[in-house]
């Protein structure tokens, strides 16, 4: 197996980059160095890498910042996703698209599945939705998955800001009318490289299991430091954003553990095992 990350320095490519090369060899690749929109950069290094999978876990990310940037947005998450697509489809390789909840408008009130129709509220889920399509129409072998509240080492994450913020102010308020699947990178990452092992194309939903929301999230983030921070739950109506935000997004991940038997843990566990990668790490 020989695995070409696209997005590798991010918290999630991290830990790409760990999982997949204990199956093979690996090779990773980020900005600077090298721009998925740009195809003319992008063929030289699969054909001088000869992959057989290649994961796209490059992306525009700034949910707050697509709104004044959707050419950049569309350029990394769509016109990206379809070069990286493209290239593949040429090399007869699979290819893995990283999406996320924010391509849901948070009405539906139960678990999303993948065959739920797309209807993104802000210009990120609407980016990340055109890159699915992208992937999807141009490379039949492609695994399309869909995660949600990411976090992982390195990142500038939820967690992470929980954390900052509690250890420079006495009281927090966090909105309790958010819900969403908490999701490890590590998990995400065994969880794709389950899914690569199999010829189970599709879209997918990969998160830890269970849901919670904001306030409660951070709840537990304080618990599990011992940081001493009152917290405070509020409406998000408080806190108002530029971006829209589904306020129920929980993605259902069974399909997931149909086509290649991993299932996710509990985003608690999940948690606290990212808590103890940190002390190792900080």
């Amino acid at each position: 197996m020989r695995t070409l990350i696209l997005g590798a320095k991010g918290q999630l490519g991290r830990d790409l980059m760990e999982v997949f090369a204990a199956r093979g060899a690996v090779k990773g690749c980020d900005l600077p160095q090298l721009d998925i929109a740009d195809e003319v950069a992008l063929q030289p290094v699969v054909e001088q890498f000869a992959p057989t999978i290649i994961i796209n876990a490059a992306a525009y990310t700034d949910v707050e910042g697509a709104e004044d940037n959707l050419q950049d947005a569309f350029l990394a998450n769509e016109t990206g996703a379809r070069n990286v697509a493209e290239l593949s489809a040429y090399h007869q390789i699979p290819v893995v698209y990283f999406s996320t909840d924010y391509v849901f408008d948070g009405t539906k009130n139960a678990p999303y599945v993948p065959s739920d129709p797309v209807a993104p509220l802000g210009v990120y889920g609407e980016s990340k939705a055109a890159g699915e399509a992208a992937t999807r129409i141009t490379n039949a072998r492609h695994f399309i998955i869909r995660t949600a509240w990411l976090y992982g080492p390195g990142g500038n994450n939820f967690v992470e800001k929980i954390i900052q913020a509690a250890e420079t102010r006495p009281k927090l308020r966090v909105v309790d009318d958010e819900i969403g699947s908490p999701t490890h990178t590590r998990d995400l990452a065994e969880a794709t490289l389950a899914l690569t092992q199999t010829e189970a194309y599709g879209t997918y939903h990969a998160v830890n299991a269970g849901d919670c929301t904001r306030y409660n999230f951070a709840k537990e983030i304080l618990r599990l430091t011992g940081i001493g921070s009152t917290l405070d739950s509020c409406a998000s109506s408080e806190f108002p954003t530029k971006a829209p935000r589904p306020r129920y997004s929980v993605l259902d991940a069974s399909s997931l553990t149909e086509a290649c038997g991993y299932e996710m843990r509990p985003w608690q566990e999940a948690l606290l095992n990212y808590m103890d990668r940190r002390k190792v790490l900080v």
